[in-house]
Order: structure tokens, then sequence, then C-alpha cells
């Protein structure tokens, strides 16, 4: 049968399987087969120009009429021994990529662009020598993952450790005494090595090393998400684990409880501290490892993303000889760092500072500061009562999280103390019930309190694949009821925003480092009454947009329009 009646009869199924999962409307069926009667061009094609349904979808639906299993490459884990067994110079002449490998029936999962072409089966069925099974997937899912895991060096450095090990493994047969030997090993150190490389590299924040039923699995946080790149053979975990505790002075030979831990890492000239956290599960112990870069340096308040009138509204409430400023959001949205680039700017010789943290992130030149230790009884509340006999002018507590630190917070304000701190809660207008529902007395909060920050980090717009684009109508829509008199006037329908196509340098992901959006709201005389009246937040965020506040969606939106973010990233941490 010629290749075009083929895809005209595969395409009219398509679109049946389309319109049965809602991603056609009957109009749209109509309007398709039209153009294809009077263009002469298969459904398929017509689809594609059309761009009424993602790419992804429709080879998913062609998976389907062909009954196999669709893949979707940027959810999947690769394992560097996988990687190694196709040579990436066929990968690319076939559009396709190993990800999988069950050693019990010699079967190689292969996911492809095109999986009925059988020269391409046959010529990896041969060069292998094993059993495949065939995974549909898009070909943009094929060329970002060529692209990521034949490029990344972690792949094939922590691929020829694995094999080295696994031949350590079948001459000799490992018991507990011998894992303190086998992790001195060259292999099993250059596999921990390499992960943490990889993370330096990378611009990682966290590492995850996640024992599973059948392997390891190794994510990496970049930018605040999380990216699956490796996964690695059930026979190295002990080790690996083993490994990494040695390193960071824990107890080898415990893995029925919590461990802790710390060591430094350098890759050339870039530094960095790691905490370790070590937590028994199901399948053995995961690690997760926070980056903590010692030569990044500390960041201006602008370059953090403040602007406008929330910096200027925060400048004056720091420039206040003494108070309480309290930074809000959830766990990971940067709020250390702004403390940070606050006290970095208040830092003079002629100010004594101290901090209490847990743990201490950055070390900064000329401030005190004390890491909380509670096996010693060294708290944020004890800790803080210490802080007032060190004759401090500005104080820093990592976190006010209960009624003895909200009330020596409080008392250290009042005796001519600014006080800085944070708390959990979603938005800035939270935080002054949070802190009365703490213990907090009313008319001395509102006496005390100067401002209040909430804030969150979007991912920005990677500048190397940088490309205009019109939105749709309904981003439109929705960016002017949120900005209202914000919105930039003219005609909203020729507003341009921007997006990363991906590249190299950002991985292919369309983003390239970090910035918050904040929200600021100092405590004028209004709202220092209305804190005696015990206000919900929505009263106080009520009275605060009153007063001019711009809202972190607001923020958002704005650096938006300015071509520093995306809308769906602003959706994704800024949604009420």
């Amino acid at each position: 049968m010629p290749t075009g009646d083929l895809g005209t009869t595969q395409s009219s199924t398509i679109i049946d399987i389309l319109l049965s999962e809602r991603l056609l409307t009957p109009a749209q069926v109509d309007e398709i087969k039209v153009k294809s009667a009077s263009l002469g061009l298969p459904y398929e094609e017509v689809l594609k120009n059309m761009n009424v349904v993602p790419p992804a979808k429709i080879e998913e639906a062609k998976a389907k009429l062909l009954g196999i299993p669709f893949i979707s490459l940027s959810s999947a884990s690769f394992s560097p021994l996988v990687i190694g067994m196709i040579p990436k110079a066929v990968a690319e002449r076939f559009l396709l990529i190993p990800f999988l490998f069950d050693e019990e029936t010699r079967t190689l999962s292969v996911a492809m662009s095109n999986p009925v072409d059988l020269e391409a089966l046959e010529f990896v069925r041969q060069k292998t020598g094993l059993n495949l099974k065939t995974f549909a997937t898009s070909v943009e899912d094929i060329k970002n993952a060529i692209s990521q895991q034949y490029r990344q060096e972690i792949v094939g450095e922590v691929g020829e450790a694995v094999r080295q090990t696994e031949e350590l493994n079948k001459t000799r047969t490992i018991d507990s005494k011998e894992i303190a030997e086998i992790i001195k090993e060259a292999p099993i150190a250059k596999i921990v090595s390499t992960i943490l490389e990889y993370a330096v590299s990378s611009r990682a924040s966290d590492v995850h090393i996640e024992p599973q039923e059948d392997r390891i699995r190794v994510r990496y946080r970049i930018d605040g998400i999380l990216y699956d790149r490796l996964s690695l053979p059930k026979s190295v975990q002990d080790a690996v684990i083993s490994r990494i505790k040695i390193l960071s002075d824990m107890k080898i030979d415990e893995h029925r409880t919590p461990q802790d831990g710390r060591f430094n890492f350098k890759v050339d000239k870039e530094e960095a501290d790691l905490r370790i956290s070590v937590m028994p599960t199901t399948f053995g112990e995961k690690i997760v490892m926070r980056l903590l870069r010692k030569s990044s340096g500390i960041p201006t308040l602008p370059e953090l993303g403040l602007n406008g009138t929330s910096l200027k509204n925060l400048e004056s409430a720091i420039l206040r000889p003494h108070g309480i400023i309290i930074v809000c959001g959830p766990t990971g949205s940067g709020k250390t760092t702004t403390l940070y680039a606050i006290l970095e700017k208040l830092n003079t010789t002629r100010v004594n500072i101290m901090t209490l943290e847990d743990p201490v992130e950055y070390q900064m030149q000329g401030v005190n500061q004390v890491q909380i230790n509670p096996g010693v009884g060294l708290t944020f509340a004890t800790g803080l009562r210490s802080f007032l006999r060190q004759d401090p002018n500005i104080v820093l507590v990592g976190e006010i999280r209960d009624t003895e630190t909200t009330e020596l917070a409080v008392q250290a304000s009042l005796t001519g103390h600014l006080v800085f701190s944070t708390l959990h809660t979603s938005d800035a207008a939270g935080a002054i019930p949070r802190l009365t529902d703490l213990g907090a007395e009313p008319f001395l909060l509102s006496s005390t309190l100067n401002a209040v920050v909430g804030q969150r980090i979007v991912r920005r717009v990677c500048p190397t694949c940088k490309e205009a684009y019109s939105p749709l109508r309904q981003i439109v829509d929705e960016m002017r009821k949120v900005l209202g008199q914000l919105f930039p006037q003219g005609n909203g329908s020729e507003i341009k925003l921007y997006k990363g196509k991906g590249c190299d340098k950002c991985a292919d992901s369309g983003y390239l480092g970090r910035v918050g959006i904040y929200e600021v709201f100092p405590i004028s005389t209004k709202l220092s009454n209305l804190i005696l009246e015990h206000p919900g937040s929505a009263a106080v965020q009520k009275e605060a947009l009153a007063e001019g506040m711009i809202t972190m969606k607001q923020d958002g939106y704005m650096k938006v329009i300015a071509g520093i973010t995306t809308p769906e990233e602003v959706i994704r941490v800024a949604q009420e």
C-alpha cells in the first residue's frame, strides 16, 4: 500500500481517537476533512498545520492505533548502562533511545518516533543481540532526550564506574563487613563524585537519591523543579549510600533512624557546602543533599526581583532603628536569601548584627551567625534570649515557630532592636493573624511591626533561546483582570510575551535561573489600628490593597510583560 494512503487511513482513525478524547470538536473534524479534500493533504498533515492539538497528543493517538504503548520521555528515567547499549550515531539516525533493560528476559525497552520502522528495529536487534520492546513517543521528545542523555558526561562516567563495580561484585559475595572497604574503591567514589559534579555544573539546589524496588533513582532540583537524570542499578545501592554517610560523618551501620550530616565539595574553583539528610524508606535509605554554594555571593534586593513600590516600602522599613520585619512564604520560596540581602545592605562596622539560623546557609563577613542545636538546648527561643545580652542592634531569627519565640521577638523590638524573621504563610496578609495565633498581643504587635513581605520564586526565561510570541486571548484577559490599571495601555491583543524554545544552555527547558515575585506592605496607621481588632487575612489584604500594595500575582504578571518569566510560571507558584 502506498505511504500516502496508509497515512490517510491512519489519520482518519487518529481523528476519531482525538474526537473521542475531546481533543477535537465535531466542527474541527469537519474542517479538517474539508481542508484535506480541497488541498489534497492527509488528515494528519492538516491537523498539524492547524495547530489545534499538541503534537505529542497526535503521536499518542497514532500509538493507540498501532497498539503500541506511548511514553513521555520527560518523565522517563535513564540508566547510564542502558544508554551505552546504543551509540549516539544510531540513536540520531533512527530517532530512537533506549531507557530500560530487563536482565532476566534480556529485553531492551526503546522509545521511537516511528515504532514500525522495521529497518531500525532489525539494525538495533543485530547491534545489541537483545530482544526489543518498542514504545512510541514524539519526535520532539526523542530529540530532546538524545540531546540531554548523550550530552551529559554523567551518563558515560557513571556507566563506566557501575560496570567496574558490577565486575567486582561478580568476583565475590559482599557482606556488611565488607561495605566499609568497598566504598573506598575507585568506582563507588567515582559514582558519588560524578553525581555531585553534575549537581554543581547544572546549578542544582538539591540532589535526591531514592531507592526504588528495582533501581536507584537520582533526581536534581534545578530552578525549583525536580528532574529525573539518572538511574543506577540496585547492586550499588548500599555502597553509594555508605560512601555518602562516611563523607558526612554518619553511622554507616545505622539504618533504622534518620541521620543528618554535612561536608564540603569542590569542583574546579566552585565550592559547595552540602547538607545531608538520610531517611529510612521501604526500599532502603533515601538521601537528600542540599547544595549551598560558597562562591555565589549574596545578591542585592533589585537582583532578587524587588523593584518599584515594593522595593521602596521595604527599604524604608529596614532603615527604621527598631521594629519587626516578617518575610512570608512556603519552604523553598527564597525567604532566607531575601533576609541575607537585607542584612548585606545594613552590614556596617557601626552595628552589631546577630543571626540565629537552622542551618547557617550563607557565611557573611562581619555578622555573628549562630546555628541552633536543639540537642544541647540551643533553640530559637533560648538563643534569642541569650542574644539580647550580647548588645545587638539587629537580630535575625531564622523562623518564628512557637509562642515563646514570638513573645521574645516582640520584646526585643520593643527594647530598641531591629528584628527580622520568617513565617510559613501563603501570603503577606496571613502573617498578622498567624502572629496573633502564636501569642503576640495585638496592642504590642501594632506598635512593633514595621512591614510584611510575601514572596515566591519563578523561573526566568532563558536569554539565549528567548523568543516572542502572541499569547492566547484567555491569557491576556486573565492578566488584564489581575493587573487592572497596571496593565499596559493600548490594544491588549497585540501584546507580545516571551518564552524559551530550549537550548544547550538551559538543558532544553526554556528557563535559566530564577527571580522572586513579591508583595510588600508597610504597617500604616490604618493597618496598625486594624491589628487591634484581631483581623483575618482577608481584612488585612483588603486594607493593604486599598493602600496601594502590589500583590505577588500582579508583580509576577508585570515580570511576564517585561519578558522576565512566563504566565505558566506565575500561575504555578502564585495561584490563589
